[in-house]
């Protein structure tokens, strides 16, 4: 006789129906929402609120680009957002839309987050870790080397530029899609608009390099830059402008000395020690040592033109220099330090040390561009100043200095294997020993005694391992942003973006092939494996099991494949609807965030677990939309892989009783589409003491072998 559990009581069954159609009303609480993603601009007033001080918006240059203003209305970089520019679709199809500001020199002055429909964002973690990576960009250049997370084999540090930017935990892969889209848009901003930028890191002093240097061979050689300028070049310089013939001295000695002025990089160890006294020696190595950043330029002035106003205050920018290179402006600075120069220096009458930071894009070793002002002045009262600039081509030969080496970032996929290297060598470990044990014959692996505790210790592994510290929790966001993607023409890397989450799925396709969908729902599932531990202790705490009537069963188990119809029509209709939507999924908040949420999401993921104390995994059955789907891949699956008898169905039901999934129908045949893997149909199948058709068969041939026994036992008479 079989034998069945006692129907629970009246209002405990009562109470958790009530459980059930609440959890499925909730989670299908999306699926009738209306919604729209058309990409809406920000707006002037937002823009103006978002552009860091004292910058200012000016002219829309572009779809999606404005200009930006400094203070004095000029013009000092551009704001733009990224969506337009880079549409690179993150995990639930949608891209992120930053609004990014740089400046001339392709330096980052800010980065802000516009839009993102990053599921582990939008309610999971909140935003406010993800706000906290873009916001790192700001004071880094858009030649450096940027990338995500730490350098491979380093600790604590690397020689090289690179720059490494914090990643976020349990958002790897999103962090690195906004730092691909951060970095595509700006440098398609820079090429266009920014004449491009230098993509080599800045040279330093060398140190190490030591040449016996004078005055003489400084000036000879061209270490030094000297230039000449004459009454009758500034003259030229002003002619056609107001301020022609405005000086008498330059028409009357055309070939006089306006100014000679010599220019020296300080920087590199050996110059300098040619250049300076001991004193000023000093100085300039106590000014590297506090800021080994500042590049220090001497400049020597002789003649009629002076080469500070009146008015100058020291430590601040000179107002009659200037420098640029490839095309964008240097901050010139005054160093603060006496001129003292070596007993053979050459004759001047003005002189200064200036400092540029290397930091800011200068390269001294690159060619660059000193310009000299010349002011006159026309009328007596209030007289108009007009101004030419003269420019001196300065280059530093490049032994002088040392380039750090660059290492050119990895591709984003291989970065991200590598980072995870460590789990993905022990999930593939785990997935080689599941898949070996599973392909071995099952009916021997469900024989074995051990087989309860092997499938308890992986489901312990599932939830622990490949969930909580892995975060390779599947999610039926992923193939909707393949939809999404697909027919918006955008790219599919994104998932590449997490190669432990993508090892898990081809271990779940490989089931499909072969299985159906029972290896993901059923071994490799942090949430149904945490449901499975929930039925464990409903059992052990003595809680009787509600069992779904067949009918009902039925019919529940159509739920989840609407709720995907209706995911599907969100992701094809709506981004933001479909991200709301895929709330239906308790994964992010019991797995991605560990619980830490809002009440309300904590409340529905945990209302599946109570019902699973009780229900068999009832939101794997009736809801799960990753179900859903992986049900209907799994209908290329290639075996039949359950073994059944002509007795199976007609007349013995102990299968279909015993399935706590329902996947088996009165005819005895299995329905894969449902089924979890959890053999114990197979351990019933070839155990002689519970299949029916097996236990029939022994007592059968025991009654052949006692009739058998009994008439071997009978005397024979003689003449019988």
């Amino acid at each position: 006789m079989l034998s069945a559990s006692p129907p629970p009581t009246p209002s405990l069954a009562r109470a958790f129906w009530y459980l059930l159609v609440l959890a499925l009303l909730t989670g299908l609480l999306g699926v009738f929402a209306l919604g729209g993603d058309a990409r809406a601009e920000i707006s002037a007033e937002e823009l103006a609120r978002r552009i860091p001080p004292p910058m200012a918006p000016g002219q829309r240059i572009g779809e999606a680009i404005w200009e930006i203003e400094n203070s004095g209305g000029e013009f000092a970089g551009y704001a733009f957002e990224t969506e337009p520019l880079a549409p690179i679709p993150g995990f639930s199809g949608a891209p992120i839309n930053v609004l990014v500001v740089i400046d001339r020199e392709g330096q980052f002055l800010d980065a802000q987050i516009i839009t993102q429909n990053e599921p582990v964002f939008v309610s999971g973690l909140g935003e406010a870790p993800f706000h906290a990576f873009v916001a790192q960009y700001r004071g880094h250049a858009l030649s450096d080397p940027i990338t995500v997370g730490v350098p491979y084999g380093a600790h604590g540090g690397s020689a090289s530029t690179n720059v490494y930017l914090d990643g976020v935990t349990k958002a790897t892969a999103s962090v690195r899609i906004a730092n691909e889209t951060i970095l595509a848009a700006s440098l398609a901003v820079a090429r266009e608009r920014l004449q491009g930028i230098k993509t080599q890191p800045a040279a330093a002093p060398d140190t190490d390099h030591d040449e016996p240097l004078d005055w003489p061979s400084l000036l000879e050689s061209g270490i030094a830059v000297q230039y000449r300028v004459l009454n009758g070049d500034v003259e030229t310089a002003f002619a056609g402008t107001d301020w022609a013939d405005e000086d008498p001295q330059a028409r009357a000695d055309p070939d006089g000395l306006y100014t000679q002025m010599t220019v020296l990089d300080l920087g590199p160890p050996s110059i300098a020690r040619a250049a300076l006294s001991a004193d000023a020696l000093r100085e300039i190595e106590a000014m590297r040592a506090v800021d080994p950043h500042s590049e220090p330029i001497l400049v020597l002035s002789q003649g009629r033109h002076a080469l500070l106003a009146p008015d100058f205050v020291r430590n601040t920018a000179p107002d009659r220099l200037s420098a640029s290179q490839n095309g964008f402006p240097l901050a010139l600075r005054d160093a603060d330090i006496f001129v003292d120069l070596s007993a053979d220096a050459p004759d001047f009458d003005e002189a200064i040390i200036l400092r540029v930071d290397r930091r800011l894009g200068f390269d001294p070793a690159s060619p660059w561009t000193l310009s000299i002002r010349a002011l006159r002045e026309k009328g007596i009262f209030m007289p108009a100043i007009g101004s030419v600039d003269l420019p001196i081509e300065v280059q530093t030969p490049e032994r002088f200095f040392r380039r750090p080496k660059v290492t050119e970032p990895d591709p984003v996929w291989l970065a991200a294997i590598k980072e995870r290297r460590v789990d993905l060598i022990a999930a593939g470990a785990l997935l080689i020993g599941l898949l070996g044990a599973l392909s071995w014959r099952l009916d021997a692996l469900a024989r074995q005694r051990w087989f309860p505790a092997f499938r308890l210790g992986v489901l312990a592994i599932t939830t622990g391992f490949v969930g909580y510290w892995a975060q390779g929790q599947l999610s039926i966001v992923t193939p909707l942003g393949v939809l999404r993607s697909s027919i918006e023409g955008g790219s599919l890397n994104f998932l590449l973006y997490d190669p432990f989450s993508l090892l898990i799925w081809l271990a779940a396709i490989i089931g499909l092939v072969l299985w159906g969908r029972g290896l993901f729902c059923g071994w490799l599932c942090p949430f149904g494996a945490m449901q499975e531990f929930a039925d464990r202790i409903g059992r052990g705490l003595g809680l009787r099991q509600i069992k779904v009537p067949e009918r009902l069963d039925r019919a529940l188990k159509w739920v989840k494949y609407a709720a995907l119809a209706a995911l599907i029509g969100a992701a094809l209709y709506s981004g933001p609807l479909m991200d709301s939507m895929v709330e239906i999924e308790p994964f992010k908040t019991a797995i991605t965030v560990g619980f830490q949420r809002e009440w309300f999401y904590v409340a529905y993921a945990s209302l599946w677990l109570v019902l699973g104390l009780v229900i068999f995994k009832p939101f794997c059955r009736y809801l799960c939309p990753l179900g859903a789907f992986l049900a209907l891949g799994g209908k290329a699956r290639r075996l039949d892989w359950i073994e059944r008898r002509a007795e199976c169905g007609s007349p013995c039901q102990l299968c279909k009783v015993r399935c706590p999934y329902g996947a088996i129908e009165r005819s005895g045949r299995i329905d894969y589409d449902e089924c979890f893997q959890c053999l114990d149909c197979v351990t019933i199948y070839h155990d002689t003491k519970q299949c029916v058709p097996l236990v029939l068969a022994d007592k059968r041939r025991a009654k052949i072998d006692r009739s058998a026994s009994v008439s071997k036992s009978e005397p024979i008479l003689e003449g019988a």
